[in-house]
């Protein structure tokens, strides 16, 4: 099925929700850089995550949202535990 939808007309039913949120998201690492433990902060896997999250966004390649979900994902593990069927 093709898309019919504009590039324009997504953009236009999206754009204040999106700036928005890149908005909410730039106040966040605000407040975290004015923490008094900025530095600390600094070295937590989680800023790394969002960090390379939000260079996927940019990076102008497609699937973002799928790459952005991996970069916040673990590693596959042939030895997870699975869970016992109840039966």
């Amino acid at each position: 099925m093709q898309n019919t939808t504009s590039a324009e007309a997504v953009l236009d039913r999206h754009f204040l929700e999106m700036r928005c949120r890149l908005i909410d998201l730039a106040a966040a690492f605000d407040r975290i850089d004015r923490a008094g433990d900025a530095a600390r902060a600094g070295r937590d896997e989680r800023i790394h995550q969002l960090e390379e999250a939000a260079r996927i966004l940019v990076d102008g390649r497609g699937d973002r949202a799928v790459r952005i979900l991996m970069a916040f994902s673990d590693p596959y593990d042939d030895d997870w535990p699975r869970p016992k069927q109840n039966r």
